[in-house]
């Protein structure tokens, strides 16, 4: 029935920021920016991955009215309405100093796990974003 994920979305505040965050620091290309009218259609991807793109959607109609509007505003302005993503790098100690040099605030230092090295950190919305290269299970 279901092949594979296409498009998974967050939520942001303001999309010109999202797109300057995802693009300018993260590295990520825009897949798709279109006015459709009754909102903007926001996807940025990995280079080199075409099958999957993230959707930075802006809170508001049509999926929500103004008060479950004006609720997840609320929920992400405190970082607690956030969503999650997990990118992979072959060498998260370089990744980790290139996003440092861009300006991204990083409160963790790579972290050997037991599933392989990371370090976490959040967009200017409160999303949480983890990047990280994970070894196989012995």
């Amino acid at each position: 029935m279901l092949t594979h994920l296409k498009i998974t979305g967050i939520h942001v505040l303001d999309q010109d920021e999202a797109l300057d965050f995802y693009v300018n620091k993260l590295g990520l290309e825009v897949r798709t920016d279109a006015d459709l009218g009754f909102m903007r259609w926001l996807t940025v991807g990995v280079p080199g991955d075409p099958d999957r793109e993230i959707m930075l959607e802006k809170p508001g109609p049509p999926i929500m009215d103004e008060s479950t509007t004006d609720q997840v505003r609320s929920l992400l302005s405190k970082g607690a309405g956030a969503g999650w993503l997990i990118f992979s790098t072959d060498d998260v100690h370089q990744a980790h100093a290139e996003l440092k040099a861009k300006g991204v605030e990083l409160p963790e230092e790579p972290t050997e796990q037991s599933y392989g090295v990371d370090f976490g950190f959040r967009d200017p919305f409160g999303n949480q974003i983890r990047v990280g290269r994970t070894t196989p299970p012995s």
